[in-house]
């Protein structure tokens, strides 16, 4: 297709003006400008030509105060239905192209045209003129997990709204509530004709993608982080080796998900959690955290309030380090999405761990020095508070605030020194050996 139309023409616009616009983009032409009142037709010498016009001229160049509109010249009876789509991003597949376009009626024919940019150009011929009309306005729908939702947004919603402005589109995501343990997934509504509904799915897709790399390298920090954390039983990643997945249910049913695994020991974590969120944990009915104790494969309670009017509530989480992590995981996600803290604040975690009052000083160190370390290590803060009063089980706490994934360094650390002193008790029993009886 080498003849173009050339539309928005002012009324005093004559050949010799198209000639010089030609001329100053360095566009050929094969024959004269057919001038009409308001748009004129003119043929150029093949198609890349045509679209190098079409990419150079259309809606960048002004002829008496009025930007030029060129595009492709299509017989009559078809340019009501016909549509051209320019600037569509080389990675949007046809899939999703087509699901835009026939949701508003039958598509007769969709084709690409051949063109040296970057960018994809495809001619639409719609069996109406009405639905051809109504594509000017298409819904875009995108499906995002909810952990990279709120980078999306950003604070005050401020990435959102420059990809709205840039993109020229309205961009809406579906409520908190709609969510559930089993379906944690968005739905991002993107409303614009299809070239900018393109621009911002490739906008919104680079920051999801972005989300989802930077997660994945912290996961692969806090591998080495955190000793004694099976990141495979997490369910975060996809099974490999043809292992099955992780059993779901309460500890005392779960058996081993990695045979090549032992089986971790039972842990016991006190998490501290805002008093108005509780109710958004616990769900109707319970059925939340019914769900989150059988997703993350723990026992979880919530203690009764010390006061009528206490701030915050403590959840008592029972199980091993990948239950311990889901759950906690799950919770902290739950108090950021709800925004039960303050928008000025970081939402932090804080976590009480009980240790035999003989290994305390071993999480402190001398001097405070491992203790120190721990919290540069982490990010997260931890107090053994002094002259504590061990309780009837000769257990002290431990104190870790910070966000998540400081937290489960520090609580991973810690039970990793608390193995290393069970292992040098029982090496001292075994070498000291039985009692001998005494002589009489």
């Amino acid at each position: 297709m080498n003849k173009l139309y050339i539309g928005n023409l002012s009324e005093n616009a004559v050949p010799s003006d198209l000639e010089s616009v030609f001329k100053d983009a360095k566009i050929p032409v094969s024959g004269p400008f057919l001038v009409k009142t308001g748009y004129a037709f003119v043929d150029c010498p093949d198609e890349s030509w045509a679209l190098k016009a079409i990419e150079a001229l259309s809606g960048k160049v002004e002829l008496h105060g009025k930007p030029l509109e060129v595009e492709h010249s299509v017989p009559k009876r078809q340019r009501i239905r016909k549509l051209q789509i320019r600037n569509i991003p080389p990675h949007l597949q046809w899939e999703v192209l087509d699901n835009l376009l026939v949701q508003y009626g039958v598509v007769e024919n969709c084709e690409q045209v051949n063109t040296d940019s970057e960018t994809a150009v495809v001619n639409v011929t719609y069996s109406s003129k009405d639905q051809a009309r109504h594509t000017e306005e298409i819904p875009l729908k995108i499906l995002a997990h909810n952990n990279f939702v709120g980078r999306l947004i950003g604070k005050e919603g401020r990435n959102l709204k420059k990809i709205e402005q840039d993109t020229d589109t309205k961009i809406t995501i579906s409520p908190l509530q709609e969510l559930t343990l089993y379906n944690p997934e968005r739905t991002i509504t993107v409303k614009g004709n299809v070239e900018t509904c393109a621009k911002a799915e490739e906008e919104i897709m680079k920051k999801i993608r972005e989300s989802y790399e930077n997660d994945i390298a912290s996961m692969n920090l806090q591998a080495h982080l955190i000793p004694g954390l099976n990141l495979n039983a997490l369910g975060l990643f996809p099974p490999t080796s043809g292992m099955p997945p992780p059993t779901s249910g309460p500890p005392s049913s779960m058996t081993p998900p990695y045979p090549q695994f032992e089986q971790s020991e039972t842990e016991t974590v006190h998490l501290f959690i805002p008093a108005l969120s509780v109710g958004a944990i616990i769900g109707k009915q319970g059925q939340h955290i019914k769900q989150l104790s059988r997703f993350a494969g723990a026992s979880i309670k919530i203690a009764p309030a010390d006061a009528p009017d206490a701030k915050v509530r403590m959840v008592i989480i029972t199980g091993p380090p990948e239950a311990q992590f889901k759950a906690q995981g799950r919770i902290y996600g739950k108090i950021k999405e709800e925004n039960f803290v303050s928008p000025k604040e970081e939402v932090k975690l804080e976590a009480h761990i009980r240790v035999p009052s003989f290994a305390a000083g071993r999480v402190i160190g001398k001097g405070g020095k491992t203790v120190n370390e721990l919290q540069n290590l982490s990010s997260a803060e931890v107090v053994v508070p002094r002259d504590q009063t061990p309780d009837e089980n000769d257990q002290v706490v431990v104190k870790i605030t910070g966000h998540f994934y400081a937290c489960q360094v520090a609580q991973r650390k810690i039970q990793e020194i608390l193995t290393q002193v069970k292992q040098h008790q029982q090496q001292k029993s075994l070498q000291s050996g039985p009692p001998q009886s005494r002589r009489k």
